[in-house]
């Protein structure tokens, strides 16, 4: 704080040296700065502070634990303590950590809702709807991310994991992809207004599969009625019949539920 003093009062004509002196420390210090007024220090946070704004854009809902696990996994060596304090002197937090005056509710929309809770379709790969469900075992949560096909029903992709991350929408909608093989382009894929969908990674890969984005309005669950059904079957056939001591347990019982009795034996009548 006290070298740009010097500077300010050098222009107005008071000698650095005499500055200096009443200050205590010498102008071979002024002059050093002078010449480079960062520190290496100072350059590294802010090379660091925009690869974490980058990984937060990326993911909302990461604090900065799992913002250092990404960093580190980037090639930084970072610690936490490091990657907390630029976390808090930017303002940078966690969507769903608890902050005063904050009412938590999800962020801006960035598609429109083109399903207006139609859900019904025509034809196969017409209209996609998505979400993400959760489960406790021993080892922590699990998460569930799906895509339903409103033709048929069907689970068209999928994925699990033990964080709810954008990556879990972005394999779910990769799975689909490729099982589809191309068949979707032009598809609508709709879903609520969480993180994972709004974000930048998730955006992007609609973009590359040719998909068109929906999304329903903050507080209406109606606006996303039929993806919550399936879950409301996984949670009366699966999940809610025993407790799971692990999330590798409870991810068999899922698949083995998805792809065995869901798609190959409960009959549809819509069809």
């Amino acid at each position: 704080m006290t070298y740009p003093l010097v500077r300010e009062l050098a222009a107005e004509g008071i000698a650095v040296a005499t500055t200096c002196r009443v200050l205590k420390f010498t102008p071979q210090g002024f002059y050093k700065w002078l010449s480079r007024p960062y520190s290496n220090r100072d350059w590294d946070d802010a090379h660091l502070i925009n690869a974490i704004i980058d990984i937060h854009n990326d993911d909302p809902e990461f604090g900065y634990r799992f913002i250092t696990d990404e960093l580190e996994r980037d090639g930084w060596v970072v610690s936490e303590n490091r990657v907390q304090r630029l976390c808090q002197d930017n303002k940078i937090w966690s969507v769903t950590a608890k902050k005063k005056g904050k009412t938590g509710k999800p962020g801006p929309a960035v598609h429109d809702d083109l399903l207006q809770r139609d859900f019904s379709a025509e034809r196969a790969n017409q209209r996609w709807v998505g979400d993400i469900t959760e489960h406790w075992t021993g080892e922590g949560k699990l998460y569930l991310c799906t895509f339903k096909d409103l033709w048929s029903n069907r689970i068209v992709g999928y994925s699990i994991a033990d964080r709810m991350t954008a990556e879990l929408a972005v394999a779910a909608i990769s799975n689909a992809a490729a099982l589809r093989d191309m068949a979707y382009a032009g598809v609508i894929v709709h879903t609520d207004r969480g993180s994972q969908f709004r974000s930048r990674k998730f955006v992007n890969r609609l973009k590359e599969h040719k998909m068109v984005g929906s999304m329903g309005r903050v507080g209406a669950a109606g606006d996303n009625a039929s993806a919550e059904s399936f879950f409301s079957l996984l949670q009366k056939n699966v999940l809610d019949r025993q407790r799971w001591a692990t999330r590798e347990e409870l991810r068999l019982a899922i698949v083995t539920w998805i792809e065995a009795t869901y798609h190959r034996r409960r009959r549809q009548r819509g069809l």
